[in-house]
């Protein structure tokens, strides 16, 4: 299920209160998504790691109650007390087996000792797969109490984020070109520390940031990008890094765009197409099209497309230039 279906569901499961669980390997973005889907809901989050939870820290602590005579039990103050939100049981599979059956009343009954869960807050839970991670089978009577949603990668969803949220240009050429590579993990295989994942490319674009504002840092790119996404992909980025530094530039193409080279290689392309996505606005439009018109159809389209991803962007699509260019590529555009 893509990223943005798994949004709605979260949306629409809150609209219900019906409690849901969403499974998927490490790091593709199960708790982004669910803080996405409560901010666009303009509700709050409660963010708890089952992981590091007692079994007895759902209840509280207890205390006496002199005029009643009798035990009560002062619930945690993580809990919610009022307002709207979601109660985010992150990891949930991966707590103790105890643990897991303490959250059984509070995810049938919206309750836990003397604790009542507020009306307008959902529980959404979240967890990898057996075997990816530290993980315990979930109880039955646990797991029948959620609707269950399987996390996956998407690359077209991937790019739209990367557009929006500035990670660097580099990576997000590069994932254009080696898409199998934005999510790589095999539990039964895999034996590096690190591997591919959008959560570690994100990473890789934040030192690469960070790199290029310190001095002689560059050449420590091979490394950083290794200790993130492994030896195998860190090496094919640190290769495509050399092609993406060779390309002309955004300004070279606005100086010149009937005359600036247009490379061949498939990689330079790929490169050519998200660089100038990135930066491509209304009023430079009408010049950076001159340029695109010279490059392979496919590669034309996939700038355009991203580029009316940018939020920054999306006014090309009412110029006339983006009509006459649209109404010459049309059978791409379905």
């Amino acid at each position: 299920m893509k990223p943005s279906q798994v949004k709605h569901l979260v949306k629409l499961a809150h609209s219900i209160q019906q409690p849901l669980f969403i499974w998927g390997p490490p790091g593709v973005g199960k708790s982004a998504i669910v803080k996405q889907a409560a901010a666009e809901l303009d509700i709050d989050l409660m963010d708890v790691r089952a992981t590091l939870l007692d079994p007895v820290d759902l209840r509280g602590v207890p205390t006496t109650d002199p005029e009643k005579q009798q035990a009560i039990w002062f619930p945690p103050s993580f809990l919610p007390r009022d307002g709207r939100g979601v109660l985010f049981l992150d990891e949930l599979n991966s707590a103790p087996p105890l643990v897991q059956a303490a959250c059984y009343q509070l995810v049938l009954d919206r309750r836990v000792g003397e604790y009542v869960l507020p009306e307008g807050w959902t529980v959404v839970a979240a967890g990898n797969h057996e075997g990816e991670g530290i993980t315990h089978r979930m109880p039955a009577p646990l797991a029948n109490r959620f609707l269950h949603l399987e996390f996956e990668v998407d690359l077209e969803e991937w790019v739209a984020w990367a557009l929006s949220n500035g990670i660097e240009d580099e990576v997000i050429a590069f994932i254009r070109f080696r898409p199998n590579l934005l999510f790589q993990f095999d539990p039964a295989h895999y034996r590096e520390k690190a591997f591919p994942t959008p959560r570690t490319w994100e990473k890789v674009s934040r030192f690469l940031t960070a790199l290029k504002r310190s001095q002689n840092g560059t050449h420590l790119t091979y490394e950083v990008a290794r200790g993130c996404v492994g030896e195998g992909p860190a090496a094919e980025f640190t290769a495509f890094l050399y092609v993406y530094r060779q390309i002309p530039s955004f300004e070279e193409i606005l100086l010149n765009p009937d005359a600036t080279p247009v490379p061949e290689e498939p990689s330079a392309l790929y490169a050519i197409a998200t660089m100038v996505a990135s930066r491509v606005r209304k009023d430079s439009f009408p010049t950076v099209v001159r340029y695109l018109d010279r490059l392979p159809e496919e590669f034309q389209v996939l700038a355009v497309k991203d580029a009316l991803q940018h939020p920054e962007a999306k006014e090309i699509a009412h110029t006339r230039s983006f009509t006459e260019w649209a109404s010459r590529h049309s059978s791409l555009l379905v």
